[in-house]
């Protein structure tokens, strides 16, 4: 059935808006009005769905944040319409809408809703927390050009760990650089990263430190390697890995290739025992990515395994100054 989409300021919303999430949000979940009316509806984009014939059916609105992140929240569907797909053609039509301007997508979803983000391309990025008496998660998209164009029928569950099992080909910087967030950001407890010199564009980056930073600080065991074959252009440009790994030197480590040991000609980087990326060259944005591919994990690791073991400290590193 057609499904008609308008987009609405907070002061030109029709009623149908408001009635919608007080009708779901409060009278049915129980959250309590002081919590669901916020200072953020006058600034976000409300968007609501509507049956050839103007039936009101799912509402949801969209802000923007200072870091150029999308925020999403407030969807609800009326009970009677729900198991038809509005909510989901809903989501879409706004991460369609938004993903020209933003690769940085956000919602705080109820648990029992996890599944229904995930098949746009949301990924878990939180432990459960409380929020109006009703369990939560942060989610994320890194990646929504790519999830949007997905197949549901192939990727049920786009850009998911251990969950999307088909791989990702890319040939462009932000399609290499969104699959490597995405996958960094779902890493639980180890991510291991070769490449030649750790790219400035690719990985001199404030999301990529942070999502490193995340990792690092998640767990006590967690543990981030780097194995680069050069290290001065990382210490001339300051770069921002580097200055983490000064905060966090137990939790994050680097070390050159040997030249005496056989090395592999392809950057890669694994998250934990499920999800990879590789490049076909040092120099090219060109591969592809998996995120639920254990056998080819295993094989990688070992072959970065091999060559960390023969790798040796930098040297660089260890003469900056404190």
């Amino acid at each position: 059935m057609t499904l008609k989409i308008r987009k609405y300021s907070w002061q030109l919303a029709p009623d149908a808006v408001k009635d919608i999430r007080l009708s779901v949000f409060i009278d049915e979940q129980g959250v309590p009005p002081e919590l669901e009316w916020d200072d953020t509806d006058a600034i976000a984009d409300h968007f609501i769905a509507l049956l050839p014939d103007n039936t009101p059916v799912a509402v949801a609105r969209m802000y923007p944040s200072i870091t150029d992140t999308a925020h999403f929240g407030r969807m609800a569907v009326v009970k009677t319409y729900r198991g038809r797909g509005y909510g989901q053609r809903l989501l879409r039509h706004m991460v369609t809408e938004a993903a020209p301007d933003f690769d940085d997508f956000y919602l705080s979803a109820q648990v029992k809703a996890i599944p229904f983000y995930q098949r746009a391309g949301f990924h878990v990025c939180s432990e459960p927390y409380d929020d109006a008496g009703i369990p939560h998660v942060d989610m994320r998209c890194f990646a929504p050009t790519l999830a949007i164009n997905a197949q549901p029928n192939l990727r049920p569950r786009p850009l998911v760990v251990g969950q999307d099992n088909e791989s990702w080909l890319f040939s462009s910087e932000r399609d290499f650089i969104a699959l490597t967030d995405s996958i960094a950001s779902q890493a639980r407890q180890r991510l291991w990263l070769y490449d030649r010199l750790l790219d400035h564009d690719h990985f001199d980056r404030l999301r990529f430190r942070e999502l490193l930073s995340n990792l690092a600080r998640r767990h006590r065991l967690s543990e981030v390697k780097l194995l680069i074959h050069h290290d001065k252009p990382l210490v001339q440009r300051r770069h921002q890995i580097i200055e983490l790994m000064r905060r966090l030197p137990s939790k994050i480590q680097l070390r050159l290739v040997s030249p005496d040991h056989p090395t592999d000609d392809r950057a890669f980087m694994i998250a934990d025992r499920g999800a990879l990326i590789v490049r076909h060259g040092f120099d090219q944005p060109e591969g592809f990515a998996n995120f639920s591919a254990p056998g080819h994990v295993k094989r990688q690791a070992e072959s970065f395994q091999r060559m960390w073991d023969a790798g040796r400290p930098s040297v660089e590193l260890r003469q900056l100054p404190l």
